[in-house]
């Protein structure tokens, strides 16, 4: 895509990585990205970090309503103007009216309030807020997205997607919170993975494309997802000690480690989603 180039060298306008902006320029990821994401025409789509919009155009051809939000001033007119250019007149105006709708918000998108009506989250998006990202979307809005496909870290998506190693499902020194933080609410995939020149700038590190899909409803209430995380926490605050080291000391958490079945010498990577629902639910009910 060597107009991206172009056009940002005809506008004057230099990246700022600091802000994550690497712009995806191979058309067989945009590809991927799009049949991963499944875009029926009229679904609302919420892009984060459009930039000049090489992702939005893509999108409002699949005639999706996207909201984007873009925390860089200087991208909005110039979004604008990429899109007006890349879509042919046929598709930019019917009957004298716009055959898609964009709509942009300049902003931070984790202190924008996301919609409380369905949508999909689809966005190549600044590596450094894919944690606080999830959590926003997952624990902070009302209405959780059907669904995300993120262009991130590959180092990050695998944690969130631990590979399948010796017939077990995810190597135990892969999993974290954020593991457990998306597997309570849906089920993720890794799509493909994606090398550093596929972007402009290249990135230092290797990105993939991660896809999640949402369940119709997380796998336990909030108080106990609440709950889950308060123990997450304390776990994982030294995951590489026993849960008799962390959890464990709690004599009543350990009590009701052994009637769950769960072995304190495991660590905390070992537990599956569901253990830590069920060990949540055991301690709000002693609680209560």
């Amino acid at each position: 895509m060597s107009d991206v180039s172009s056009f940002l060298r005809s506008h004057g306008i230099r990246l700022n990585t600091d802000l994550g902006q690497h712009f995806l320029i191979d058309q067989e990821v945009l590809r991927s990205i799009l049949d991963a994401s499944a875009i029926k025409p009229g679904e609302h789509i919420v892009e984060i970090g459009p930039g000049i919009g090489v992702l939005t155009v893509e999108l409002l051809r699949s005639k999706a309503h996207v909201t984007a939000i873009e925390l860089d001033g200087r991208m909005i007119p110039l979004l604008k103007e990429f899109v007006s250019c890349k879509l042919p007149a046929t598709l930019r105006l019917r009957s004298g009216q716009a055959d898609y709708q964009l709509r942009t918000i300049e902003g931070n998108a984790l202190h924008v309030p996301l919609p409380t009506t369905p949508y999909k989250i689809v966005a190549n998006i600044p590596y450094h807020i894919t944690s606080p990202l999830l959590r926003h979307a997952f624990l902070e809005s009302e209405i959780h997205p059907t669904s995300m496909t993120l262009l991130i870290q590959r180092e990050v998506a695998e944690k969130i997607c631990p590979p399948v190693r010796h017939g077990r499902a995810g190597d135990t020194e892969d999993r974290g919170l954020l593991t457990i933080l998306v597997g309570l609410f849906g089920t993720p995939r890794i799509v493909r993975m994606v090398p550093p020149q596929c972007f402009l700038p290249p990135p230092a590190v290797d990105s993939a494309v991660l896809h999640v899909q949402s369940f119709e409803k997380p796998l336990a209430d909030p108080a106990t997802v609440e709950e889950v995380f308060r123990l997450v926490k304390i776990a994982f605050s030294q995951k590489r000690k026993m849960l008799s080291n962390t959890l464990g000391m709690f004599p009543e958490v350990a009590e009701r480690l052994s009637r769950l079945q769960i072995d304190q010498k495991r660590r905390p990577q070992t537990l599956s989603v569901h253990e830590w629902i069920a060990l949540a639910r055991e301690t709000r009910k002693h609680d209560a």
